[in-house]
């Protein structure tokens, strides 16, 4: 098991008793400069300043007394963002039509990026709206020919 998922480990249940949901934890930086990056979210993908504070002194009492962590390292709780990327697909499901970018293996009708609403999902795709120049339109993408998906922001 490396270190992460040791981290991992010893953190959840900290995080189930507050209802936090665990987006990544990953190091960051190298030597003296090391940073162990723990990105955490709420169930609807929210999160604000003061719980990420809480959540750092809960953790950092664990971290601290973990024999495996003996180098020095900055520790760094934060939200995984607005435009964090979604790692998965299921997730999409639990929310209400999400507005994300998605870049594709194989372009659809010329175009290898789509920004749009996700209206609806079958087992294997997913529609999404989205306006090309003055027009709404709506396009279906097949699960296994998108490369990248993350949420994006609307402007």
């Amino acid at each position: 098991m490396d270190k992460t998922e040791t981290i991992t480990e010893l953190i959840r249940p900290v995080l189930d008793a507050m209802a936090i949901e665990l987006y990544e934890v990953k190091w960051l930086g190298s030597g003296k400069n090391r940073t162990l990056e723990i990105s955490i979210m709420r169930p609807d993908g929210t999160m604000d300043l003061d719980t990420c504070a809480l959540v750092s002194e809960k953790i950092s009492e664990l971290l601290d007394s973990d024999a495996d962590l003996t180098d020095a390292y900055m520790l760094e709780v934060c939200s995984p963002g607005a435009e964090r990327e979604v790692k998965d697909i299921n997730s999409l499901r639990q929310m209400n039509d999400p507005y994300v970018y998605i870049r594709l293996e194989h372009p659809i009708e010329k175009k290898q990026e789509y920004t749009g609403e996700v209206t609806s999902m079958s087992e294997d795709s997913l529609v999404l709206s989205y306006r090309d120049k003055t027009r709404n339109k709506a396009v279906t993408i097949a699960f296994e020919n998108i490369q990248f998906i993350r949420f994006a922001v609307r402007i």
